[in-house]
């Protein structure tokens, strides 16, 4: 039930995207992949879903090796994966409903009209829109709805995976924050395994068990927020010197501190679930 990339290399032409590339995600855990846009994010989030092959390495999912699945285990596998597409790829000319509806890969399920409905309503809750939303167009959305509504389809199909490919990519903060909020509390409402591809600093501390830091065609680090920040790589320090001042305000904000050397602290969601199942309070 994990997701393992070990020694993956990928080019194309004389570009290379991945070098030797190791990623890990545990069962129930969320990593976010970090990184300058253009590096190759999405690429590796491509050859977990199988819709890239490495040249050399090995890709794992749920215990198979990816590359070597033929169509019908590969059919099978990604009706496992919920995929979040960057810019939302709903189709115009479907209504709401039916866009989600898309997202059911099982054929049986899928014409059971009866099913698809009780299973369209919950997805629009689950990603906190009206039932009515369903009658509506893509074209009638604002741009954080049509993001939901993207992840409604991607979970449409209860995947035990979910794969969001710059899921904030083009909001602004408040409707970045609701998409933050909504794939925090999706992990711990359907318990999925979950990887975020991102370029949002801030976002990636909020709802990252792990981050992982993707620069010039490798893996640069991988921890926890604090342990991120604290890396002497000097890639590692560039790329979070543009966000970092806003991240250490939004800390300060929502922890009461001031801004003193002590006010950047953040709290992973597997530390807010183990204290709140432990009755700490949770900040």
């Amino acid at each position: 039930m994990s997701i393992e990339l070990k020694k993956v290399s990928k080019r194309f032409v004389d570009n290379v995207v991945l070098d030797g590339v190791d990623f890990y995600v545990a069962e129930g855990e969320t990593v976010a992949l970090l990184g300058p846009s253009g590096v190759g994010k999405s690429v590796l989030l491509k050859h977990i879903i199988g819709l890239i092959k490495p040249d050399s390495g090995e890709v794992w999912v749920d215990g198979q090796l990816v590359p070597m699945l033929g169509r019908k285990e590969l059919a099978a596998l990604r009706s496992r994966i919920g995929y979040v597409f960057q810019n939302g790829a709903l189709f115009d000319s479907m209504d709401v409903f039916e866009n989600i509806r898309l997202g059911i890969s099982d054929e049986r399920l899928y014409a059971d009209k009866d099913h698809c409905t009780d299973r369209v309503r919950e997805c629009l809750r689950l990603v906190n829109l009206a039932e009515d939303v369903g009658t509506k167009y893509p074209s009638e959305l604002s741009g954080g709805m049509r993001k939901r509504v993207g992840i409604a389809r991607a979970i449409a199909g209860k995947p035990v995976y979910l794969l969001y490919d710059e899921p904030t990519s083009g909001l602004d903060p408040v409707n970045a924050d609701v998409i933050d909020s909504l794939i925090e509390r999706l992990q711990q409402e359907i318990g999925v395994t979950s990887v975020v591809v991102t370029h949002d600093v801030r976002g990636a501390f909020r709802v990252a068990d792990r981050i992982a830091l993707l620069a010039q065609a490798k893996i640069r680090a991988v921890g926890t927020a604090e342990e991120i920040i604290a890396s002497q790589d000097p890639v590692v320090q560039q790329f979070l010197e543009r966000d970092l001042e806003t991240a250490v305000l939004q800390s300060v904000a929502e922890s009461g501190t001031s801004a003193g050397p002590g006010a950047l602290s953040f709290q992973t969601p597997a530390a807010r679930r183990r204290a709140s199942g432990s009755g700490e309070e949770v900040p």
